[in-house]
């Protein structure tokens, strides 16, 4: 069974940092697509990154280029989103997807981010 457990969301001041982490289970992650979407409220899902093939070619949405970078430790079966220098706009829940796939079936559940001062 696939399972995304995301963490490492949180609340920080405009121009911080956070780390999130997806831990994957029921596949090997290997070269398999995986990304991030993210939802605030009342908007529509972005999708802000996604990671695919051998070379781990990185893609990432206009809004967060320059400031996160997406990767994936293949022997621990994870995937991280490192988010730097936050902004307001960035406040919400980030969600990990395998195949970037907008089905939120293939999404787990979610962690909250909130840029605030």
């Amino acid at each position: 069974q696939v399972q995304l457990v995301e963490s490492g969301g949180g609340l920080v001041q405009p121009g911080g940092s956070l780390r999130l982490s997806c831990a994957v289970s029921g596949f090997r992650l290997d070269y398999r697509p995986i990304g991030w979407f993210r939802q605030a409220p009342g908007k529509e899902v972005e999708g802000v990154s996604c990671i695919t093939g051998s070379d781990d070619g990185a893609h990432y949405a206009d809004s967060v280029k320059g400031r996160f970078t997406i990767s994936r430790d293949k022997d621990k079966n994870m995937v991280y989103l490192q988010m730097n220098s936050l902004k307001p706009e960035d406040s919400a829940v980030y969600f990990c997807s395998v195949d970037c796939s907008t089905n939120k079936d293939y999404w787990g559940q979610g962690t909250q981010v909130t840029v605030s001062s």
